[in-house]
């Protein structure tokens, strides 16, 4: 990948941390380390794969969807006056995805469920012969800890749907802490592989590996997997030491200095 290529996925991945500083900045509070952590992953994949109106997203974690959100502008799908709605009474624009949230086709309730989801958009394709079309399922790797998941992964691989994508944030964090101090997860490729799926274990905030993958990913005969290793705390070095990476208070100096920061790098 050319190197100025590189310089703008950078600055897109940027634009969907600055748009999630903006969004919970008047609450105080809210999901911003989700979009820390994916924001070079659904930048990528935004820029370089998705097709609004063609393929499909589905968004496993509901309070993932900021970033689906954050992203809605150059997808053609929401304003940047819509933004600031988020998380007010009313709005459209919930913190926790429903299923009237914008962007994505499908977001999730209870963790787990949206790779059954995204298998039943990507079978009906398959059925309905729309080669076409893709389906891309955000999850994260504490979802992993539910069976469902692993029921889906083996159903979508005994169909052969190779329509289907999942792009993984493995962020090690859930609410009650590491998910690595919880449950074991590791080897992540190693366990899709075998249930029949194509894996991509990359450095979730190397854009150019991030893509690589994606285009090793579509081009696959079967499901495929892509597990980007990713933090928090990424892209916003102001934010305290111990910051809680799944949900954030930011208020006052410190919204200031996310904002000064990643418009500088934005320059």
């Amino acid at each position: 990948m050319e190197l100025s290529r590189v310089r703008e996925l950078n600055r897109a991945a940027d634009l969907l941390r600055l748009r999630a500083v903006r969004m919970v900045a008047p609450h105080g509070f809210g999901y911003l380390g989700q979009v820390l952590s994916s924001a070079e992953l659904m930048a990528v994949v935004f820029a370089e794969s998705f097709r609004p109106g063609t393929d499909e997203l589905v968004v496993s974690p509901g309070h993932y969807i900021i970033v689906a959100y954050a992203a809605g502008p150059e997808l053609g799908l929401l304003s940047e006056g819509e933004l600031t709605t988020y998380g007010y009474d009313g709005s459209s624009l919930e913190a926790i995805g429903t299923e009237s949230s914008p962007v994505a086709d499908i977001t999730g309730g209870s963790l787990g469920q949206g790779l059954s989801s995204a298998v039943g958009l990507a079978l009906a394709a398959q059925l309905r012969h729309e080669t076409s079309r893709r389906v891309f399922a955000l999850l994260s790797d504490g979802e992993l800890e539910e069976g469902q998941v692993w029921e889906a992964a083996m159903f979508a691989a005994h169909r052969g749907l190779d329509n289907l994508i999942v792009l993984l944030d493995a962020n090690d964090s859930q609410v009650d802490g590491p998910v690595s101090s919880i449950t074991t997860l590791d080897p992540i490729a190693d366990k899709w592989e075998s249930f029949g799926w194509a894996a991509y274990d990359v450095d979730g905030h190397d854009v150019a590996s991030i893509a690589d993958a994606l285009g090793q990913a579509i081009a696959q005969s079967r499901p495929a997997i892509i597990i980007a290793r990713t933090s928090t705390a990424r892209g916003l070095s102001c934010l305290p030491e111990g910051a809680d990476g799944h949900f954030i208070k930011i208020s006052g100096d410190l919204i200031d200095a996310a904002v000064a920061e990643l418009e500088a790098r934005r320059a």
